[in-house]
């Protein structure tokens, strides 16, 4: 069983390049809800100080690693005479820049909860210097600088790459006759991180440092298989590792490509495993009364829908060289997996079956209404007409045509009683064609013109068909399985729902019995 390393955050920092901080408190869980017990910790005597979690960035050393109430405490020493980075890790935590800690670790005892784990045992790898913590109370708290001896505790509540305004200064017994701050020094220092800021881009804001800083951390382990607490996990992903949120919204772009019916539906997020819609089966009954006539009361009804969520799940075998080798491997397993999962998704959002553990399809559910046609084989104009004319102007006016590439082509032959065609081509980039003014989705999962289907279907699916993404995308690299192939497995699922919620904001066409 191979092992996961991970990360978790804290920073603590002094101006000599000697740093003192907690590595990890006590004080509650992190961001996503591990909760590391007291004792837990099993480390060596000494440890790589690196630059987040860069192996070949290391800018120190930890000699100093122990328990106390508090969490976890840690000293070190930047390597700032030899070492470059370190001058530069050194400047920006004194300006502010960077504020954190963060701890990369093998887990060997935990439990999963409701919202994270808690773990028991764990062996300690890394210390690494941060500007994002996980946990939002792992702070730098001191600085010692080799000209003077006082400590700038720098207080970061909120876990961010700024420090608060006020900045509070504690003297120590001093061990020399070290003048005090030489400001020149300081403000020389100041200029040249911000020349540093300027040309590496870290002042871009946090947000945007963070997902570039998951992303580079899920790279990574698509590549290795290591995983770092940089990278989410959710308590229902299975050990799976869910991709940050700038990757998740790629992937989800990418599967519009493949399943058109999410670039018309109403798409939202849930945190749970269902949902209970409350669904009005009744309306109030009003009615015109004089002055001082008695008024009718009436009561409208109402009752509930569930939708459930779903889980669907592949595994993607690429060559150990192309991952190696190529910068690109995301993109590679993001457009392969994004093709196989519209795929499927697009069939199940079509004709797919709650009872089969797939989404409710449109054109599976009872409840909506039908429209007869004359011909089995055939489509008349008239037809497509009166379909369209039979529904509430409300969803007739936010309505789109859905149905495959050959029902499409029958159709654009047709014309209404004056000599136009029905189907009009879009003339300018990025509008649908349209059918009656009305835009027409290709969906290659729809029925055939052909006795008792329904090729057609017509509404606003923005009112009436919803889905629901529970888990963007998940991902378990596993370098072993097939590598005697020399190969590399990426086992991948994501959860989503979907249903009808308003029947009456559809219509099928019906082709007749022979």
């Amino acid at each position: 069983m191979s092992e996961r390393l991970e990360i978790k955050a804290a920073l603590e920092v002094s101006d000599a390049g000697e740093i003192t901080g907690t590595a990890w408190p006590f004080s509650g869980p992190d961001r996503v809800g591990d909760l590391i017990q007291k004792g837990a910790f099993t480390a060596p005597d000494k440890l790589p100080m690196l630059w987040s979690h860069d192996q070949a960035e290391v800018v120190g050393v930890w000699d100093q690693i122990e328990e106390s109430a508090e969490g976890l405490t840690v000293k070190g020493k930047l390597l700032v005479e030899s070492v470059e980075r370190a001058r530069e890790v050194h400047a920006m935590i004194k300006a502010g820049a960077v504020s954190g800690l963060s701890i990369g670790f093998v887990t060997k005892q935990a439990q999963r909860h409701g919202k994270g784990r808690t773990i028991t045992a764990l062996d300690l790898r890394e210390v690494s210097i941060v500007a994002i913590p996980s946990h939002p109370d792992a702070q730098i708290t001191s600085v010692k600088s080799t000209s003077n001896q006082e400590n700038f505790v720098v207080e970061n509540e909120e876990a961010t790459p700024e420090v608060k305004d006020e900045v509070e200064t504690k003297a120590e017994a001093p061990a020399n006759d070290a003048p005090g701050i030489d400001m020149k020094t300081f403000d020389a220092m100041k200029a040249r991180l911000e020349k540093l800021e300027a040309k590496s881009a870290i002042k871009a804001p946090a947000v945007i440092q963070g997902d570039f800083e998951q992303k580079s951390a899920f790279i990574e382990y698509l590549q290795t298989g290591v995983e770092t607490k940089a990278l989410s996990t959710a308590n229902d992903t299975a050990n799976h590792v869910l991709a940050p949120e700038e990757v998740s919204a790629e992937f989800l772009r990418n599967l519009v490509e493949y399943s058109p019916i999410r670039a018309i539906a109403d798409v939202r997020q849930t945190a749970s495993a269902s949902l209970v819609l409350p669904k009005r089966t009744g309306v109030t009954n009003a009615a015109w009364v004089g002055e001082t006539a008695t008024r009718t009361g009436s009561q409208p009804t109402f009752g509930q829908m569930k939708l459930s969520v779903n889980e669907i799940a592949t595994y993607v075998d690429i060559s150990l060289q192309l991952v190696e080798d190529s910068a690109n491997v995301l993109s590679e397993v993001n457009l392969a997996l994004a093709e196989d999962f519209g795929q499927k998704e697009a069939l199940a959002f079509v004709e797919g079956v709650a009872a089969n553990d797939e989404p409710a399809g449109f054109m599976t559910d009872a409840n909506i209404d039908t429209l007869a046609a004359v011909s089995a084989t055939d489509i008349d104009p008239d037809e497509l007409i009166a379909l369209m004319y039979s529904m509430p102007a409300t969803y007739r006016n936010a309505g789109t045509w859905v149905m495959n590439g050959s029902t499409l082509a029958a159709i654009r032959t047709l014309k209404d009683g004056h000599g136009n065609y029905l189907w009009q081509p879009s003339y300018q980039a990025g509008q649908p064609e349209t059918i009656l003014g009305r835009p027409v989705i290709e969906a290659i999962d729809m029925p055939d013109v052909a006795t008792t289907e329904a090729p057609i279907i017509f509404g606003d699916f923005k009112r009436g068909y919803r889905i629901y993404d529970r888990v963007s995308l998940a991902m378990l690299a596993d370098p072993y399985s097939v590598r005697v192939n020399g190969l590399m497995r990426y086992h991948a699922r994501r959860r989503v729902g979907a249903g009808v919620v308003r029947p009456d904001a559809f219509k099928k066409l019906v082709m007749a019995a022979a």
